[in-house]
């Protein structure tokens, strides 16, 4: 079972869904996510071992095996709400689970009424690794986390939410009835474990009205501390991307592309990749220092910016907070600049210029064939 594996889920779904799973069956669930590629055009059956099923769920004792079909079996009864527009749908999490004695494995599989909001996702969706939430001891601040990754990348750098509705998200609508309490047993344990475990932390702000608090403000940012360093690619022999290259490549252009107020064209947001070694934390960066109105040019003056390293005046700085770390492979990009540019040094147009991404990516893998090949 490999932590690095990658949660993925709509934005619509997060914020829109209603569920109370325990924190054993949250692990189960966000594990089976993980094993979900976005890409796969239907779920499929996901085996597990049982030893690495007990991990996940926080059980060591061996002799406590024969109680995977009862946890399965109680898992497959929860029934939970999406809400969509008019509609209230109402859907369990498991189609199925099958637990043959003395195989060593169990096999789980995610109900076909999730797949508009797990399969094939574009736009509007959060990943997130899997990492992030295994460790985590309370059910409230994995919901919690949700929440706040799908929010990261609000413009104004804050999401404002009512008690009311996020006691409904997390399920706790009867948990904590006083404010006081729910704020020390609930929002300040979930913030210790966010703040502590993931790759995002939060501050919270409460909101009055008329002298009762009624809402709050939770102020989100990329905890670097615990951002994991992006990853080298591996070399292949296969003469074409792979799958999982491609999404990483679709991954960091649309996300340099969300940057920029401005509209800026696939290649711009390629080339700004190549400036930064594929740091998208340091285009963001860039991007939101203060600047002169009239550039005509924002992504030239963005690629200067991260070459030259420009810094915000002290008390200048408009930046509130560092972009997404997807989760990304760093390719090495330094015999590609140019290419990838479709300039070199002398600014004059290079043969390459005419070639696609992914056929620079090649010509690149190519020089490295003499390597041997390393795994993902």
């Amino acid at each position: 079972m490999d932590k690095n594996y990658l949660v993925t889920k709509s934005n619509y779904f997060i914020m829109n869904s209603s569920y109370d799973l325990s924190l054993q069956e949250q692990r189960i669930i966000l594990t089976l996510s993980g094993m979900v590629q976005p890409n796969d055009e239907e779920f499929k059956p996901y085996i597990f071992k049982i030893s690495e099923f007990m991990k996940i769920i926080g059980v060591e004792d061996k002799s406590k095996y024969t109680e995977i079909p009862r946890i399965t079996k109680e898992l497959m009864k929860k029934v939970f709400e999406i809400e969509e527009g008019k509609k209230v749908i109402q859907v369990a999490w498991l189609s199925s689970a099958v637990y043959e004695k003395g195989t060593g494995y169990v096999e789980l599989e995610f109900s076909p009424r999730l797949k508009p909001y797990m399969l094939k996702l574009n736009t509007m969706f959060t990943q997130y690794k899997l990492t992030n939430v295994l460790s985590m001891k309370s059910k409230y601040s994995i919901r919690l986390y949700e929440i706040l990754k799908c929010n990261e990348f609000k413009k104004q750098g804050y999401i404002e939410i009512e008690i009311s509705d996020l006691r409904k998200l997390v399920k706790a609508e009867d948990v904590y009835p006083l404010y006081a309490n729910f704020k020390q047993k609930l929002l300040m344990v979930t913030q210790k474990e966010i703040n502590l475990n993931t790759d995002i932390s939060f501050e919270f702000e409460e909101i009055k009205t008329v002298r009762k608090i009624t809402g709050l403000r939770f102020n989100i940012k990329a905890n670097k501390a615990n951002i994991q360093p992006l990853d080298e690619v591996c070399t292949t022999r296969v003469e074409k991307l792979t799958t999982e290259e491609e999404n990483h490549i679709m991954i960091y252009t649309k996300t340099v592309q969300a940057i920029f107020r401005e509209k800026i064209t696939e290649k711009d947001a390629k080339a700004l990749l190549t400036y930064a070694r594929g740091n998208v934390n340091l285009i963001k960066e860039k991007y939101d220092l203060p600047r002169n109105s009239d550039i005509g040019n924002v992504v030239g003056w963005v690629r200067d910016a991260i070459k030259n390293d420009y810094k915000a005046s002290k008390g200048k700085t408009n930046y509130t907070g560092d972009f997404n770390d997807y989760e990304q492979r760093k390719y090495d990009f330094g015999k590609l600049e140019d290419k990838l540019l479709g300039k070199d040094k002398d600014n004059k147009t290079t043969e390459e210029d005419s070639m696609s991404w992914e056929e620079q990516l090649l010509e690149y893998k190519k020089t490295k064939n003499s390597e041997t090949p390393t795994a993902v």
